[in-house]
């Protein structure tokens, strides 16, 4: 018995102390302008909004009456819209922005309130739209889990809101444990390790990068370049797992017959991360109208870019004023 309690006693003492001793260290070897200088060449912004700086890229005229606000989904960033940005820059001052944890925004480690959950990006994207669309037409546009931030803020700031596009947007179903089990990321242990264990997302992301795409030709070697740049950025680990610990919004499949503002659904025909079943469902709930893309996976602002963004123009201008 005393060689048993001697046993648990070392064990316990390992589970709690050795965790600690495994380094955990980030891959990331450049700054974010460095990295951002690579993609965007010259053309990318700062702003300081929430506590923190958020990258992002423009187009069209800034005196324009008109902003279009583009919210990218889970494990891209800005550089999605790339192809979009001349189409869409003749509707109106274009601004796309990188959300923490992902792209070229500052990856903070400490906070008022946490930037990486749903309710720091919603005052993030209310921010941003205080400061470029004062006594503009606003026009939100956000894909699959931007669609979801882009939804909750919809839900909650009608009044400011012109028009609402969302494409393959992750609203049905909320993704991660359920919100009870957060205790568990703070594990002291667990927190320590957190950074190496989501740093697989640097190999498993490329897979979902594929399977977001109908036909996978289509990824470039530009493209990847696009996509994992910013997995160069130092601290990007550490952001990615803050990312992953904070509060998400699971209600907004909930309340989106809440929303009145006049909205677009966009999808692809065989979107197999956003259900193109799942789409057609929100939009039905909405009242939306529909726009699905032949041929098309997860992303037909990447596939299909002329017709994605065409999609979007003519819905902006159909309801303008």
């Amino acid at each position: 018995m005393k060689k048993l309690r001697i046993f648990l006693l070392v064990l316990l003492g390992a589970i709690l102390v050795v965790p600690f001793l495994i380094p955990v260290n980030t891959t990331g070897t450049m700054t974010k302008e460095q990295a951002a200088e690579e993609i965007w060449n010259g053309n990318s912004h700062w702003i300081e909004l929430a506590g923190h700086e958020v990258h992002y890229v423009e187009a069209g005229d800034p005196n324009s009456g008109r902003l279009v606000v583009l919210l990218h989904g889970f494990g891209v960033s800005a550089y999605s819209y790339k192809n979009n940005l001349e189409i869409l820059s003749g509707v109106g001052h274009v601004i796309a922005y990188d959300r923490a944890a992902f792209g070229f925004t500052e990856r903070p480690t400490e906070w008022e309130i946490n930037p990486y959950g749903t309710p720091g990006q919603l005052q993030v994207l209310d921010k941003l739209i205080e400061r470029f669309g004062e006594g503009k037409e606003v026009f939100v546009v956000g894909h699959s889990a931007g669609g979801s931030i882009a939804a909750s803020y919809a839900a909650e700031n009608q009044d400011k809101l012109t028009g609402l596009v969302l494409y393959a947007p992750a609203v049905l179903s909320g993704g991660g444990g359920p919100s009870w089990l957060n205790w568990i990321f703070d594990i002291p242990q667990l927190d320590h390790l957190g950074p190496l264990l989501v740093s697989t997302i640097a190999t498993s992301g490329l897979d979902i990068l594929y399977a977001s795409y109908f036909d996978e030709a289509l990824v470039t070697q530009e493209t990847l370049a696009g996509h994992t740049k910013p997995l160069e950025v130092a601290g990007w680990e550490e952001a990615f797992w803050q990312f992953n610990k904070a509060p998400r919004d699971r209600t907004i499949g909930e309340r989106l017959t809440e929303i009145t503002t006049p909205t677009l659904v966009i999808t692809g025909d065989t979107d197999e991360i956003v259900a193109t079943a799942d789409s057609e469902k929100v939009a039905q709930l909405m009242g939306a109208d529909l726009v699905v893309i032949s041929q098309t996976g997860h992303l037909p602002n990447e596939e299909k870019p002329i017709e994605f963004a065409n999609a979007v123009a003519q819905f902006i201008l159909g309801i303008s004023s």
